[in-house]
């Protein structure tokens, strides 16, 4: 027997949770041949020296829609073991689009995903309308890593309803055209429909992302579309008024799994998270398919006063949310606008982003050679010693500089021990990478990398073999993704080779490689010696495996089981 691919001498982690074994592993066809002991020569062999072997990654919690059209590569995710995205969450999809609503999408999307205009005009490539469309141009153009795609209820939203998306409740004629897009976008092969009720998430203008202003009625008419169809996950990120028990209530109705994002921890509200896993958790018990979608990293966020994410999510921030320019500088200068974002953080919260914890809020670059000493410190400490209240100096060294001082905010997730137990809850997904979003503020697509060297060696906080399954086989049986998540003869053969001892993500990185010469943070791969889409290798310890000319290996899925 002769494979294409045989990797030998390694410890081979199945993604079921089980102990690893040491043995080989060969490929043919771009699926495992043999695993254990295999006889036979191969076109390429290699020695894994001892080195662990496990499925590729599975980053459920991704915003590749638009990156996609101009970069197939799905830069930097396959250099960090990921072998299948899931694109869509949120419902913030490009996909349909009408041609005239095309600018309107990319000016949602800059808001609320912190993608740049200008990456955005000068990358996207509108080669479809429908969702179906979209799809099919993907496959056309290739992919290097494997893509499923969830149906996005803003975009289907403003298909249906134009300007009026973010601005009123659908009529029950217009729930009904939402409905039958979603219908056809599962029957094309989307793996299921997403949408977001949080406050945190606002589109151009300042108006609510669309998906916001849907009612129950729209939700449970959109969510049973799936159950026609047969299959489909619901995944959806929450604001503190949508309730578990509805999201429950959906769950039995439409007999679809249930995602639930984003539930990350709050030192001000330390027990809310735990309260969603634990109701998800019951809810589960009672035969409800349903999961709670928790990071594994702490969520930090380099901003500006040009995009302030942080705090657009609070209700006193609003009236300055849709200003530009002096307007903005202006309504940011006001004693009675300050005193009401002053006065929301200090109140008591289910979940925000921000929480007035000054400080986690650091001066990473000043523009002023007079303001350089203020850097790498952080607002709490510098305010003090000006004898300010800590909202105003950040506003007024921000208005000074002329809203260019580059700040950087811990939000959420760090208390480590806090997590080390939302990591371990029954009812939890580890997601929440954001890849593709959020380019200039943060980039955790290094997720996984980071849960198998910070939290599995440093932090001791779960064993090996659990993380791999986490990773892999546990989100592979969430989302339906059939073959894929295991290692097992005739699974595909999507893997990665990493070194325990060493694995993790570097230290940040910015570039300018986007459209435009639009600027990205990168976390580059520590501890990656391989990693394979398909039985073809995409990365190496050297980076990113770009041969001009080969076949991009990945492929667009398009069938799940129920």
């Amino acid at each position: 027997m002769t494979y294409d691919l045989l990797i030998r001498n390694a410890s081979l982690h199945d993604g079921s949770g089980a102990k690893p074994v040491h043995g080989a592993l060969a490929v043919s066809g771009g699926r495992i041949a043999a695993l254990g002991e295999v006889a036979g020569r191969a076109k390429e062999t290699l020695d894994a020296g001892g080195l662990a072997l496990m499925p590729g990654i599975i980053d459920n919690h991704t915003h590749y829609d638009a990156q996609l059209t101009w970069d197939p590569h799905a830069s930097p995710s396959p250099s960090l073991g990921v072998t299948t995205a899931i694109i869509g969450n949120c419902g913030f999809t490009i996909a349909p689009c009408k041609p005239a609503d095309r600018e309107l999408v990319m000016k949602n999307l800059t808001q609320v995903e912190g993608m740049s205009i200008e990456v955005l005009r000068a990358g996207v490539r509108w080669a479809f309308e429908s969702f179906p469309q979209y799809l099919a141009a993907l496959e056309k153009q290739g992919v290097a890593l494997n893509i499923a795609a969830f149906a996005g209820h803003s975009s289907i939203r403003t298909f249906v309803m134009g300007e009026d998306a973010p601005r009123r409740a659908a009529t029950p004629a217009e729930v009904a055209a939402m409905r039958r897009i979603v219908l056809e976008s599962v029957r094309a092969g989307a793996i299921g429909f997403a949408t977001s009720t949080s406050p945190a998430h606002n589109g151009h203008g300042g108006l609510p992302m669309p998906s916001r202003l849907a009612d129950d009625a729209e939700l449970t008419a959109l969510v049973s579309a799936m159950k026609e169809a047969g299959r489909g996950v619901f995944m959806l990120t929450k604001g503190g008024q949508t309730k578990i028990s509805f999201l429950e209530a959906l769950a039995a109705e439409s007999g679809c799994p249930v995602v639930v994002a984003a539930l990350l921890h709050s030192s001000t509200n330390p027990q809310g998270v735990f309260n969603d896993l634990d109701a998800i958790q019951a809810a589960a018990g009672r035969g409800r398919r349903m999961v709670g979608a928790v990071s594994c990293c702490p969520l930090t966020n380099d901003f500006t006063l040009h995009s302030p994410y942080p705090v657009e999510g609070l209700i006193a921030w609003q009236p300055a949310l849709a200003l530009k320019g002096e307007a903005f500088k202006a309504k940011i200068r006001e004693k009675a606008f300050r005193d009401a974002v002053r006065a929301e953080v200090a109140a008591p919260a289910t979940f925000r982003l921000f929480n007035g914890e000054w400080h986690k809020v650091d001066v990473i670059q000043t523009m002023k050679p007079a303001h350089v000493r203020y850097e790498q410190r952080s607002i709490a400490e510098l305010a003090q010693e000006a004898g300010k209240d800590p909202l105003d100096f950040m506003l007024d060294l921000a208005l000074d500089e002329g809203l260019d001082t580059v700040f950087s905010a811990v939000l959420l997730n760090s208390d480590e021990d806090a997590v080390a137990k939302m990591l371990n809850h029954p009812a939890s997904l580890v997601s929440l990478s954001d890849a593709g979003a959020h380019l200039t503020f943060f980039n955790d697509a290094g997720f996984g990398l980071h849960l198998l060297g910070h939290w599995v060696r440093d932090r001791r906080a779960m064993t090996l073999e659990a993380a791999v399954h986490r990773l892999t086989g546990q989100t592979a049986k969430v989302f339906g993704i059939r073959g894929r998540g295991a290692l097992r003869v005739g699974y595909a053969a999507d893997l990665m080779l990493f070194d325990p001892a060493t694995v993790g993500r570097g230290p940040r990185q910015r570039v300018r490689d986007l459209p435009a010469g639009g600027a990205r943070l990168i976390t580059p791969a520590i501890g990656v010696h391989g990693v394979w889409v398909n039985g073809v290798c995409v990365a190496d310890e050297r980076g990113p495996r770009v041969d001009a000319g080969r076949r991009l290996p990945g492929s667009v899925l398009r069938e799940f089981d129920p």
